[in-house]
């Protein structure tokens, strides 16, 4: 099968939605199919073969976050060559109401199309204003996939119609078979956590994290705080409380084999995310790699951990809650284990052998149902339509 994927957002900086398209075209690849990803990216960024670039993208603020994306008559044009270039069997637009190089597919390609919402939110403006554009063209997408129930709340609350609920994916095995570092391993006086993400980004919820551990410091001065992700440390350790920029040591970025080691290696995971999450993948990460997960009461991380079977959950943005709860885990490694056991089981159901095959049925499904429609016969008032009576 020849698949096109249109990510919109830019390559040259990593995200899920990126990471998302990455590991799916590369599955779908190493399962024998010709795959070719369009995304914007800096001409000097190093591209997968798989990947062509659309160019390079603009920064914008988009769902509490900074999406660099890229539209534009110029773009315009490359995504026409891609598609003309590439005679997908299908192609499939992630995040096609995102002004960016998904929009423009969307409104150039004629075939069998499949759509992947991965956004949540309560109100966007971004896509309110997209929407008038996009409208006409939403009538084409044949499959309409969401990685999440939030996800898809969205798509029925500000665009219309369903969408089937597809999880984001995971190599399960990779994390798994991640090796423990020695330099992150915790001891009883000195236990380890871990937080992952743009640090400077308030949803990602560092302030939080702060503002909780100075009462776990109280109680376990030895706490070694590992902070991976971009961001300048000088900006975030700022307003910290007293106490807690010392215990944090800053990873900066990290390769996917340093974070997987990273989370196999920690104590505790904390996810302290504010909001804006549709699924989280690194809960799944975490939990592949055998690692405990504290998580806010997200609803979408609360379906992740199984509503907490799977991983511990605390109230979002309330500190002490989340001091509390960590505390507990830290002092019980039994509980830790039996969360981290569940956790690995849980985490099988996303791996990519099964969200991969469920998303090549939604493919099959509408490749069958465009090739339903024109081999149809066509009838008088088709024929009519097309202007074809009197000839």
């Amino acid at each position: 099968m020849r698949i096109g994927i249109v990510c919109p957002y830019s390559f040259d900086v990593p995200g899920g939605v990126q990471f998302h398209v990455r590991d799916l075209a590369e599955y779908f690849i190493g399962d024998g199919h010709e795959v070719s990803v369009l995304a914007p990216a800096d001409s000097d960024t190093a591209l997968p073969d798989y990947v062509v670039s659309a160019g390079r993208a603009t920064p914008v603020r988009y769902n509490g976050s900074v999406a660099r994306l890229n539209f534009g008559p110029v773009t315009a044009g490359k995504v026409s060559r891609w598609l003309d270039h590439g005679e997908f069997d299908v192609l499939h637009l992630h995040e096609p109401v995102t002004p960016s190089v998904s929009v423009l597919a969307l409104l150039a390609a004629d075939g069998p199309i499949v759509a992947t919402f991965h956004t949540s939110m309560v109100r966007s403006r971004t896509m309110q204003t997209a929407y008038p554009l996009v409208r006409p063209s939403l009538e084409k997408i044949a499959g309409r996939i969401a990685v999440s129930e939030d996800a898809r709340r969205t798509v029925t609350t500000h665009i219309g119609g369903d969408a089937v609920v597809i999880p984001n994916g995971v190599y399960v095995d990779r994390f798994a078979r991640a090796p423990r570092r020695p330099e992150w391993l915790g001891t009883p006086d000195r236990p380890t956590i871990a937080f992952l993400g743009r640090m400077a980004e308030p949803r990602k919820g560092l302030p939080v994290l702060a503002a909780a551990l100075p009462d776990v410091l109280r109680e376990i001065p030895g706490l070694r705080v590992l902070v991976a992700g971009p961001g300048e440390v000088e900006q975030v350790t700022a307003g910290m409380p007293p106490g807690v920029a010392e215990a944090c040591e800053f990873l900066g970025a990290v390769s996917d084999e340093d974070k997987a080691s990273l989370l196999a290696s920690v104590d505790v995971y904390v996810a302290p995310n504010t909001g804006g999450e549709s699924f989280g993948i690194i809960l799944i990460e975490a939990m592949s790699a055998g690692s405990c997960v504290l998580a806010s009461d997200l609803s979408a991380f609360s379906r992740v951990l199984d509503g907490g079977r799977t991983g511990e959950l605390f109230r979002n943005e309330e500190p002490a809650h989340l001091a509390q709860a960590l505390l507990t885990l830290l002092r019980d490694p039994e509980r830790r284990a039996v969360l981290a056991e569940a956790g690995r089981q849980r985490a099988r159901h996303f791996d990519w052998s099964v969200v991969a095959a469920k998303i090549m049925a939604v493919y099959e499904t509408v490749i069958e149902g465009r090739s339903a429609v024109l081999n149809q016969p066509a009838s008088r008032w088709s024929r009519f339509l097309r202007g074809g009576l009197g000839r």
